[in-house]
């Protein structure tokens, strides 16, 4: 990579870690439900108007919207707003890696190297490190529904995998268009109307300023700046002198939120986190062999 492409790609994962501490804020104002749907109907409609649909298989833009859009940030939200801290979640989050592994292993018949299961056992350590420490103080509820977000994020990769589309971009701006009615309908019914109708008739006094600039930090840095520039970085270079960059994520945001939330880092927990990044960062990145091989096809 040249030194240009590792700063820009040192500036998504700057751009995805600051995404928790907007998410943060945004659920400060708005129900976790009704955020999730009003994120994405932001981005739907420039999307519908603005951008061509991509030339993929209806059913996996669906799969690809149900699994990154509705089941990762559904659990996500609720996480958070259950009491996962903002930088803890952007750690746990990470759990979408191995959980991709194994579902390709498992759905698309993919064979794991040794390399992929030693790195899928670390991740599960560290985790369960995590977990466990959690599971002291009983807050283990919001890691259980950050890592299902993880699982819906692992699901939407697989059907991003089978679409194949030509321009992914394009995709990815299109899977928003899927979570706004369905998470609407959720909303109404589980948060209720009169909590989304409380939040919208507040939310242009200063005490909600902080949530809708949160909002808005989603759907522009992390979603249009932050996923446009991985995806042309990933077309460029090998996706596994790409991936790695994405380990700075939970750096970013769990250093952020100790100094803007002042959230506390417990050691065991960052020696556990550094489990997790190490075990992602093993099973997403090809050894000599596979390295040497790829050079050899080129």
């Amino acid at each position: 990579m040249t030194a240009r492409d590792r700063l820009l790609a040192v500036l998504v994962a700057i751009c995805w870690g600051l995404n928790f501490l907007a998410i943060h804020a945004s659920l400060e104002h708005f129900p976790p439900m009704f955020c999730v749907a009003l994120r994405f109907s932001l981005l739907a409609v420039p999307t519908i108007l603005l951008v061509p649909r991509p030339d993929v298989k209806l059913r996996w833009l669906l799969a690809y919207g149900a699994g990154f859009g509705i089941a990762q940030f559904v659990f996500l939200y609720a996480g958070m707003r259950a009491g996962m801290p903002a930088g803890l979640a952007s750690l746990v989050l990470q759990a979408s890696a191995p959980f991709t592994v194994v579902l390709a292993g498992v759905l698309l018949r993919e064979r794991l190297t040794g390399r992929q299961v030693l790195g899928i056992c670390l991740a599960i350590l560290g985790l369960a490190g995590v977990a466990w420490h959690r599971s002291q103080t009983a807050a283990l509820l919001p890691v259980a529904l950050t890592l299902l977000g993880a699982l819906g994020w692992a699901f939407g990769n697989l059907a991003n995998r089978q679409a194949r589309p030509s321009n992914p971009l394009h995709l990815t701006l299109w899977m928003a268009v899927v979570p706004p009615v369905p998470m609407l309908a959720l909303s109404l019914v589980v948060e209720g109307p009169s909590a989304i109708g409380a939040s919208l008739a507040t939310a242009f006094t200063a005490e909600a300023l902080p949530a809708v600039l949160g909002i808005a930090y989603t759907v522009v840095i992390g979603t249009v700046v932050g996923s446009g520039l991985w995806t042309v970085l990933m077309a460029r270079y090998p996706s596994s002198t790409v991936a790695p960059f994405s380990m700075l994520v939970p750096v970013v945001g769990m250093s952020a939120s100790a100094v803007f939330l002042r959230e506390r880092l417990d050691r065991f927990e960052l020696l556990s986190g550094a489990v997790v990044i190490a075990g992602v960062l093993l099973g997403s990145t090809r050894g000599r062999r596979g390295r040497l091989a790829a050079r050899t096809s080129t």
